[in-house]
């Protein structure tokens, strides 16, 4: 809600007058009061957020006197109180605020009857005090939640000293709040059932910010073990240093026979002014107890009617247990609506509620808030993970160049001879991750592409596997070059040799090239060459929007992705000199060309979110407990063995890798990182030109040339896509150095941001 101030001035002059109109243009709602009476009432009327009384002379009224009968009423407490004193001339001394603070008032403003002055100060009060207010608030309905909460709960400082432990925890451990608020962990008893590294393993995971969860031995009171399950999340503050570490622990229970279950309901509290995540479940673990539970809150809000949807349950039942084909996703919903037969009417709502998520397409998607979010992270989030807004004006967009194939002449650049000493010097560092990719642009004029494979397909024996001769790989490489547009800023040949120098770079990863095979290799490096081929300069979305004939072509699916591996296949096996597929027999070509379809169109931003959720759960997740298994010899060998048992697996393996090459650009060199931002800018600033000249929807209204921040676009970007991708990678490849440089260069941006600057780099190093 808009916030609302309070005036106290007994005349009316120039400085009511300026916070008068600095709340104006601040947005705030303003009320003016002349007497102390008046003012009373208006406040226990209003429970304005911000009061300002003329403390200027006392003729009228005593400020400090309305400032202490203010602060007599139960509302004051979340409100700040600023005195407007006179200014001092010249030689008169500097006066104490003790006498102001001592009366009530949080802050002194020295009369200044410009607006501007008013503004800001009323401006810095909202962003500092008052947001503090809102903080102290959302936390007594915090801990009043946690308080309630059935799950042990324990908060500890950065230096682990126990600064909250909730009843649930006093109940489990067997402690009393006073006897625990203060110590140290390492105070408290240990269980001798633990492993011997498991503390050392919670330590390595919780002081890198990430989250620890498993099964640990506690030593209650009495000098008893019990088992619990426990979540440790560290809590991120100001400046990205961890401030505390919150702990939910749940007795760890084992279902006998199969005859208990356990539901558990998690309560979310999100609290964003500080960055907390706490989860409150309630747990059902008997049979014999469900009939009479009653501390279980349903989680739907519509009201139910039992006999109905009993009926409609078992009705459910039949058909699905009819079914004789099984997918995975069946057998989910059977073991849910098993489950529903005989619980709560309550925990049938609820277990509904999951089958209706369920049956949504869009389950790896998050979902963005419209009201609240940043609008250059929603234009973007907006722009590349739609096919599309489908709202269509009539207008088409037709490419700059014939796309009807069997109509078009695809020009080929002359025959390369030798490389020149220049190019062959630069090559010579290819396989650094920092290689200059704009440098050996400039030296190729423009044709770099053809260079740098030659290079990285000599190193990976791609000619020796697909038996084709050199001469017709540089044939091949030359028309998938000239098929790229150098005229789009972005997404021209350059990109696709940045793209294919990073996957190379991945490829020579140890544990990358443990779990691939030869043929994976091959696959992955051409994909990494045409994944943009013949890109427009226009994003999916436009594409849509103008009724394009590829739009049309791919029912407005994965267009441009379709487009790409289409155009490549159809440019190799159209001329017998560019195809480097001639001589392999039918089956490889067959298994070839799916893994560089699959790796293309893992590119296309819609599935993002899947491709990342299954690459943790299914490589992250299962390495990071082998590796933390007791029984584990921690062998890299054992895990890359294990994953190429699974096909499904190295294609997992091989989108993450292409994924990650793609959108490298945060964590190249902060040089290269720069030079990408602008690119990328300049193309969708050209997009949204186009669109406002045909009249079509504007995709991403944020990439207007004369608005937009780059470090804003680019600090959502790393945010919402990036981050946590490459950490899944890293975490599986091993690459310390592009993390650093990801996180330097969003340092970077978010140092442009907070100066306001919405070029690329700082004035001074312009």
């Amino acid at each position: 809600h808009a916030l609302q101030v309070l005036l106290i001035f007994a005349k009316e002059d120039n400085q009511s007058d300026g916070f008068w109109w600095a709340c104006d243009r601040a947005g705030y709602r303003c009320n003016i009061a002349r007497t102390p009476e008046s003012a009373l009432e208006c406040f226990l009327d209003k429970h304005q957020e911000i009061i300002v009384i003329d403390h200027r002379n006392s003729r009228y009224f005593d400020a400090e006197d309305i400032c202490r009968s203010i602060r007599a009423t139960k509302p004051s407490e979340h409100t700040v109180i600023l005195a407007v004193v006179p200014r001092l001339s010249a030689d008169q001394e500097e006066t104490s605020v003790l006498p102001l603070l001592n009366a009530g008032f949080d802050r002194q403003f020295v009369e200044n009857s410009s607006i501007t002055a008013c503004y800001n100060e009323l401006i810095q009060i909202e962003h500092g005090e008052v947001r503090s207010q809102f903080k102290l608030r959302a936390c007594n309905a915090v801990f009043t939640a946690l308080d309630h909460c059935q799950e042990a709960i324990e908060i500890t400082s950065e230096d682990h000293v126990i600064q909250y432990v909730n009843p649930a925890f006093e109940r489990m451990m067997g402690y009393r709040k006073g006897e625990l608020i203060g110590k140290e962990l390492t105070e408290l008893p240990k269980s001798d059932k633990n492993c011997a590294d498991i503390l050392d393993s919670i330590n390595t995971f919780i002081k890198k910010g990430k989250e620890w969860q498993g099964v640990y031995y506690a030593r209650r009171k009495s000098g008893d073990s019990i088992q619990q399950h426990v979540k440790i999340t560290p809590v991120i503050g100001q400046g990205g240093k961890i401030r505390h570490f919150v702990s939910l622990k749940r007795l760890h229970c084992t279902n006998e026979n199969n005859k208990q279950v356990s539901y558990f309901f998690h309560v979310i509290i999100f609290v964003t002014c500080s960055k907390l995540i706490f989860f409150e479940s309630h747990s059902f673990k008997c049979k014999n107890r469900r009939k009479d539970s009653t501390d279980i809150k349903s989680i739907t809000s519509q009201s139910s009617d039992a006999p109905s949807l009993q009926t409609r349950r078992y009705s459910s039942m039949a058909r699905i247990h009819s079914m004789t084909i099984e997918a995975p996703i069946t057998k989910v919903i059977n073991i849910i609506n098993a489950a529903q037969e005989n619980s709560p009417i309550t925990v049938a709502e609820a277990l509904d509620r999951v089958l209706e998520i369920l049956r949504t397409t869009e389950l790896y998607s998050p979902q963005l808030g419209t009201k609240d979010e940043d609008p250059h992270t929603s234009d973007l989030v907006g722009g590349l993970m739609t096919d599309g807004l489908r709202r269509l004006s009539g207008n088409e967009y037709v490419f700059s160049k014939n796309m009807n194939l069997s109509h078009s002449h695809f020009s080929v650049p002359n025959t390369i001879n030798d490389v020149p000493p220049c190019i062959a010097q630069l090559l010579d560092n290819e396989e650094s991750w920092d290689f200059n990719i704009f440098e050996l642009e400039a030296v190729t004029n423009k044709r770099p592409l053809v260079y740098l494979g030659l290079k990285v397909f000599a190193r990976f024996g791609v000619s020796e596997f697909l038996n084709c001769s050199e001469a017709t790989l540089r044939a091949w490489l030359q028309v998938i070059e000239a098929n790229y547009h150098s005229s789009n800023s972005y997404h021209n040949s350059t990109h696709a040799a940045d793209v294919l120098h990073a996957t190379a770079f991945f490829l020579g990863k140890e544990r990358v090239k443990g779990s691939l095979d030869h043929l994976d290799e091959v696959a992955a490096l051409i994909a990494a060459t045409i994944h943009d081929v013949d890109h427009p300069g226009r994003t999916n979305s436009f594409l849509c929007n103008a009724g394009s004939e590829l739009a049309v072509l791919y029912n407005d699916t994965a267009v441009l992705e379709s487009h790409h591996t289409a155009l490549a296949f159809q440019l190799t096996t159209k001329d017998s000199k560019c195809n480097i597929f001639k001589n392999i027999d039918r089956n490889h070509y067959r298994t070839l060309r799916q893994a560089i379809i699959d790796m293309v169109l893992a590119t296309e931003m819609t599935k993002h979110f899947e491709h990342v959720n299954k690459f943790v759960n299914s490589i992250n997740k299962p390495m990071a407990s082998e590796e933390t298994s007791p029984h584990s010899e921690g062998s890299d060998c054992e895990c890359t063995a294990n994953i190429k048992n699974f096909p499904d697996n190295q294609t997992l393996i091989k989108r993450m890798m292409i994924k990650c090459a793609d959108v490298a650009n945060p964590c190249r060199p902060l040089e290269l990182c720069i030079e990408w931002a602008g690119r990328i800018s300049e193309e969708y600033f050209a997009q949204t030109d186009e669109e406002k000249r045909q009249g079509l929807p504007v995709v991403m209204p944020v990439f207007d040339r004369n608005t937009c921040s780059i470090p804003k676009s680019q600090i959502s970007f790393i945010d919402y896509f990036v981050t946590d991708m490459f950490d899944a990678w890293d975490a599986f490849a091993h690459l310390p150095v592009l993390m650093q440089h990801l996180a330097n260069n969003y340092k970077h941006w978010k140092t442009l941001d907070e100066l306001k600057c919405k070029s690329l780099r700082l004035p001074s190093e312009n």
